[in-house]
């Protein structure tokens, strides 16, 4: 996510570890508050022009602010640093745990008596740098996996510094580490700003997140700079042995690298598609002020480091803002510091929120739902959890969960 200082108590920009004052904090269990717990300031960008959309749901009942709640779901799955739970393709009463240290667990979601085994165990690849934001990042599996047992990781690597997406193959319940085939390596100048979603698009192709490279403010211009691969989305067909660019990428003929999808992002923290539109949903962390949500389309600029969130930053007035897709919504940081990504809700047990974003700030623990299907509505904050959420999580039936730095996994539910 994001790490900086800054010259008030409580710094408002914290990393996953926790190492600035706000962080360690969340990571005991105590919230860095700010602002109000029923009547927050997010905001929808007010360059967004207010049309209807037809992508989304209309809502005879609207989602009530501070409806709902984080309910503890899986007792027996608690262990520092969860960063991700994706339920297994074909056996989707299990799910994979990814831990920041390098290790993927095996986990029963439908049975607590049953012990979580490992997986797959990279910590010998990981970068050992326990005060930044390096890791197993991110995990994907092939549209394929019930057959073919492929799946993708994301991870930090150092000497040099990197980051690294690879292919590995499962046989049952258990992955073959010697399987490891890296597709793709990224000169990583800072420890921070590491990006690391992964999902594969209705199209077949392979979405990877990628930070700016780190220090503040985008110091060697990546996010605009569309010859780079930091501080973009990037879309790579890995169908075959290696990958290849898609040729309906927007650089796939020239003006920049062919695997950009997106740019202009400063740290993607984690996306998700919309199951029912395609649409790619990003939770894009800010730089001291800003927190986006962007809804990403191919060949957009997200504005990063010209505009954190809808604001000037470079220059701090008067920015030329033609050419950048503003973000759908936004919110200051008397609500939170770090912007988590989640998932288009779809699920069935509360149809209030069909066709929601729901996002969540790291910080703070608050989590908003922002419709997908109107871009003049505000997003409503549906809960404070007070809790350190590093990701979202979907269950087979759609429905969210929180993954948190609190050693926990919490069911979003109705009060």
């Amino acid at each position: 996510m994001n790490s900086t200082t800054h010259h008030t108590k409580v710094p408002l920009r914290a990393s996953l570890l926790g190492v600035l004052a706000c962080g360690a904090a969340l990571v005991a269990g105590v919230a860095c508050r700010g602002g109000s717990d029923t009547s927050p300031t997010a905001t929808v960008a007010p360059r967004l022009p207010a049309t209807a959309r037809t992508t989304g749901a209309t809502h005879a009942v609207t989602p009530a602010v501070g409806g709902y709640a984080a309910q503890a779901a899986f007792p027996q799955l608690k262990f520092g640093e969860m960063l991700a739970m994706v339920t297994i393709p074909g056996d989707e009463d299990h799910a994979l745990l990814l831990t920041k240290d390098g290790t993927i667990r095996r986990a029963s979601l439908t049975d607590d008596a049953e012990a979580p085994t490992i997986f797959l165990d990279v910590r010998d690849r990981i970068i050992k740098d326990p005060g930044q934001e390096e890791g197993l990042l991110g995990l994907a599996f092939a549209q394929d996996y019930p057959s073919s047992g492929k799946f993708y990781i994301y991870y930090s690597a150092g000497n040099p510094r990197r980051q690294v997406i690879s292919r590995l193959v499962a046989h049952g319940a258990t992955a073959d580490v010697s399987s490891e085939q890296v597709l793709l390596e990224i000169a990583d100048p800072f420890p921070n700003h590491n990006g690391g979603a992964m999902a594969f698009g209705a199209d077949g192709y392979l979405y990877l997140g990628e930070g700016d490279g780190g220090s503040q403010g985008d110091p060697s211009g990546n996010g605009q700079n569309t010859n780079a691969l930091l501080g973009k989305i990037l879309r790579i067909d890995v169908s075959g042995d290696g990958y290849t660019i898609p040729p309906d990428n927007p650089f796939a003929s020239g003006g920049g690298r062919g695997e950009v999808y997106a740019y202009g992002f400063r740290n993607p923290w984690r996306f998700a598609f919309d199951p029912k539109t395609h649409e790619l949903w990003v939770g894009d962390v800010g730089q001291n002020k800003w927190e986006e949500v962007d809804r990403v389309v191919k060949g957009g600029n997200y504005g990063w480091n010209i505009t954190e969130g809808n604001h000037c930053y470079k220059p701090a007035t008067g920015c030329n803002l033609q050419g950048l897709t503003p973000p759908r919504a936004e919110y200051g940081h008397d609500l939170g510091c770090s912007i988590t990504g989640g998932f288009v809700y779809r699920g069935t047990a509360m149809p209030e929120l069909d066709g929601y974003y729901l996002y969540a700030d790291y910080c703070s623990g608050r989590v908003w739902g922002v419709t997908t299907g109107d871009d003049s509505s505000a997003p409503v904050q549906l809960m404070n959890t007070g809790k350190a959420i590093a990701s979202f999580a979907q269950d087979k039936s759609g429905e969210l969960y929180l993954v948190t730095f609190n050693n926990e996994i919490d069911r979003i539910v109705r009060k």
